[in-house]
C-alpha cells in the first residue's frame, strides 16, 4: 500500500492532525449514547458490562501481535489504513443484531481495530514530527478537540431525532475515519532513518528495556489514567449525588478536554524544559492534589479549577509517556511498544472500574481519595525508576 498523494504545499503533519480530528469518533460517538442504547435494546446491567469488557480482553490479548506486524511493515501507514477499514465496515452489522450475543459478537469485532488505532497512531506521529523537527503536540491536540466535537455533535443529534439516530450516526462516523486514513502521508522516512534528535542508544527488541527502570514510568502512567476513567465514570454522579446543579455538571466535563487540548496546542513553548520521567512525575504530584481536593466536595468554582488540571494529569504525563518510552525504543518497535503500554493502561482501567463502582455507592466522594492513592503509586514508580536509572538532565524531546 503506497503512501498517499499530497496535495501540493499540504505537510504530512497538516494531513495526520486531519486523521487525528477524526480518530477518536466512534469512541467520542458511543460514550454519549450506546449505554441508553443497550439499555433500550433489553440488555441488563451485566450484559452492558459484559459487552463492554470482553473488547478490552480481547485487545489485551492480542495487541503485541499486531504491532509487531505494523512495526514490520515499511510504514505504519498501511496498518492505520487496514484498520480504519475494518473499524469503519464492521459496524455495518450494528444493523442487523438486536440479540445480547450478536451485539457482543460485532461490538468486540469493530472495536478491537478501532480500539488499537490511538496508540498506533501515536507512535507513528512522534516519530514523524521528531524526525521532522515539528510539533507533535499540535498534531495531537486535535485528537482531544475532534473528541470532543464528535461528543457533542452525538448529543445534539440523539436530542433531535432520538435514540434511532445512534447506530446510524456511528456507522457514518467509522466510515468517515475509514475515508480519512486513506489521505494519511507516510511516518517513516523513506529509509527509516531514526529521528535526528535521538543519540541515546535504542531498544530494537522489547525484551531488552522491559526492566524495573522502563516498566515503572509505564505503570505509573497507567495509575494516573486510571484516575482519569473514574473520572468519566463516576464523577458526574458524584456530583449531583452532592447536590452540584446538573446545568454546571457539563461544563465541568467539558472543561477537562479543553483544558487538556490547549495544553497540547501550546506545548511547544514547554517542551524541552522538563524531562520525559519529571513530565510523568508532575503529573502524578497534580493527580494527588486533584483528587484530594474532589473527595471532600469543594464548591463548584474549585471543581472547574480542578478540572483544569487535566492538561497536567493527562496532556503532560502522557506527553511524557510518549516522549519515553521513544526515547529507549527504535521504530523497529515503536508501536508495540507503545502498545505494550497501552495494555497496562487498560488492565488496571478495567480493574479499577470494577472495584470502584462498589466503592463510590458506600463511600460517596470519598471514594475519590482512592485516587489519591493511586497517584501516590504512580509518584513512588517514577521515582523509584529514577533511582535505578537517574536522567541527565535531558530535555522532553530526548529526555529519558
Amino acid at each position: 500500500m503506497s503512501a498517499s498523494p499530497r496535495a501540493p504545499g499540504i505537510s504530512p503533519e497538516l494531513h495526520a492532525s486531519f486523521y487525528h480530528f477524526f480518530s477518536y469518533a466512534g469512541g467520542a460517538v458511543a460514550s454519549v449514547y450506546l449505554g441508553i442504547w443497550l439499555h433500550e435494546q433489553g440488555m441488563s446491567t451485566e450484559q452492558i458490562g459484559v459487552i463492554s469488557a470482553v473488547p478490552v480482553l480481547v485487545m489485551l490479548l492480542i495487541n503485541q501481535f499486531i504491532g509487531r506486524i505494523a512495526d514490520r511493515a515499511s510504514d505504519w501507514r498501511q496498518a492505520l489504513v487496514i484498520l480504519s477499514i475494518l473499524a469503519g465496515t464492521i459496524p455495518i452489522g450494528m444493523f442487523f443484531v438486536d440479540s445480547f450475543w450478536g451485539i457482543l459478537l460485532v461490538w468486540t469485532l469493530l472495536t478491537i481495530p478501532a480500539g488499537m488505532i490511538p496508540s498506533m497512531l501515536d507512535a507513528a506521529t512522534l516519530r514523524m514530527t521528531q524526525r521532522n523537527g515539528t510539533d507533535f503536540g499540535f498534531v495531537r491536540a486535535w485528537g482531544t478537540v475532534g473528541y470532543t466535537f464528535w461528543a457533542a455533535l452525538a448529543g445534539f443529534v440523539v436530542a433531535w431525532l432520538g435514540g434511532v439516530a445512534f447506530i446510524p450516526l456511528f456507522v457514518v462516523v467509522c466510515l468517515a475515519r475509514a475515508a480519512v486514513s486513506l489521505q494519511l502521508p507516510r511516518f517513516r522516512g523513506e529509509k527509516r532513518q531514526q529521528a535526528a534528535a535521538q543519540v541515546k542508544p535504542q531498544a530494537n527488541r522489547l525484551r531488552e528495556v522491559l526492566k524495573p527502570w522502563f516498566v515503572l514510568p509505564i505503570l505509573a502512567f497507567a495509575f494516573i489514567q486510571a484516575t482519569h476513567s473514574i473520572l468519566a465514570s463516576f464523577a458526574a454522579l458524584v456530583w449531583k449525588d452532592n447536590g452540584i446543579s446538573e446545568a454546571f455538571i457539563g461544563p465541568l466535563i467539558a472543561t477537562a478536554p479543553a483544558a487538556e487540548a490547549a495544553m497540547m496546542f501550546f506545548w511547544k513553548r514547554f517542551a524541552g524544559k522538563i524531562s520525559a520521567r519529571h513530565m510523568i512525575l508532575l503529573a502524578a504530584v497534580v493527580t494527588i492534589a486533584r483528587w484530594t481536593i474532589m473527595a471532600f466536595n469543594p464548591p463548584v468554582w474549585a471543581l472547574f479549577i480542578l478540572q483544569c488540571t487535566h492538561s497536567v494529569t493527562y496532556a503532560v504525563g502522557y506527553f511524557g509517556l510518549v516522549h519515553f518510552i521513544a526515547n529507549w525504543t527504535s521504530e523497529d518497535i515503536a508501536a508495540q511498544a507503545q502498545g505494550f503500554a497501552f495494555i497496562v493502561q487498560q488492565a488496571l482501567i478495567v480493574t479499577t472500574l470494577l472495584v470502584f463502582g462498589w466503592l463510590v455507592s458506600g463511600l460517596g466522594s470519598h471514594a475519590f481519595l482512592i485516587a489519591s492513592v493511586f497517584g501516590v503509586v504512580a509518584l513512588g514508580c517514577v521515582i523509584a525508576s529514577l533511582m535505578l536509572k537517574p536522567t541527565k538532565g535531558d530535555s522532553a524531546a530526548v529526555a529519558h
